[in-house]
């Protein structure tokens, strides 16, 4: 393990371990804080996070105030994250509101299996959870961190939570075949569906602009006929928000992941400060590059 990826692991122990310790209305002062002081310092991550707000907020908006609470909404996914293994299940029940909860009840109990694609909004560890503890497991991808120890520090927090987690890189079978044995199961998967990360990207058109996004959820629910629910994620002041979004219909892929984006869109742009996008969603024009830096964000 390198130097910078010891130091990378350290931090995140140490995260899990400290913040657990403090009691809760201090540990989120911090956060906060933290938050404030990255914004201040304007670094690559926040940079490409204003880029990419400025794109899905109407002009005029002010933009340095929905960085900073862009931010704060960051830190406050992270220090979430380090604290909900000791979460009641209570709380994550009775703190969690769903729109539309019966598209996803329904597709369910059909037992097609059933796709649920979601943007880097809000927490979907916590939403995970919620889903879990309601009585449906489910399915989902991680992309494999460096260093190794860290990635299998988040997979013991994710299956702790009662998530199975398929590497998307480095497993034993390709996390496609495993998907499609899930769906084919009637399970349940939850796939981040707004960043690509590969060189296959459908492209689509994202807030007017054209941008890429991966392919995986589209191709696996015609691939098994499995139903497909864009679903975005929003904090409230004391909780967290949930829309089940219409069923996409099964055309074909482009088509498919459009609708997709449209939804996305549809949901960032009422909750914009919740929408994590550290990293480069849309094609840059000719002569721009992505800020060196900016693909740290969330795993």
């Amino acid at each position: 393990m390198t130097f910078a990826g010891r130091l990378t692991l350290l931090a995140y122990v140490a995260g899990w371990r400290l913040v657990r310790l403090l009691p809760e209305p201090v540990a989120a002062w911090c956060f906060r804080r933290a938050a404030d002081v990255a914004w201040r310092r304007g670094g690559r991550g926040t940079t490409r996070l204003r880029a990419n707000l400025a794109r899905v907020v109407p002009p005029g908006t002010d933009l340095d105030a929905l960085t900073r609470s862009a931010l704060r909404s960051y830190a406050r996914y992270w220090l979430e994250v380090f604290r909900l293994q000791d979460m009641p299940a209570s709380r994550v029940l009775d703190r969690m509101r769903v729109l539309d909860e019966d598209r996803l009840r329904r597709a369910h109990a059909a037992g097609r299996g059933t796709i649920l694609a979601l943007p880097h909004m809000g927490n979907w560890e916590q939403a995970g959870a919620w889903l879990v503890a309601t009585g449906v497991p489910f399915t989902t991808v991680a992309e494999r961190l460096r260093p190794e120890a860290l990635f299998e520090r988040f997979l013991q927090f994710r299956t702790a939570l009662g998530m199975e987690v398929i590497p998307l890189t480095g497993g034993e079978q390709p996390p496609s075949d495993l998907l499609t044995e899930r769906l084919r199961a009637g399970g349940m998967l939850c796939l981040l569906a707004d960043r690509d990360l590969s060189a296959a990207g459908v492209a689509v058109t994202f807030f007017g602009a054209p941008a890429t996004m991966p392919p995986g959820p589209a191709a696996l629910a015609l691939r098994t006929g499995a139903a497909l629910l864009p679903v975005t994620l929003w904090f409230d002041d004391d909780g967290w928000s949930a829309r089940i979004h219409p069923e996409v219909a099964h055309t074909d892929i482009p088509t498919m992941t459009q609708r997709l984006a449209d939804e996305f869109a549809a949901g960032i742009a009422a909750h914009p400060a919740d929408w994590h996008m550290l990293q480069r969603i849309w094609r840059e024009p000719r002569g721009e590059r992505e800020p060196r830096g900016a693909g740290e964000g969330r795993p």
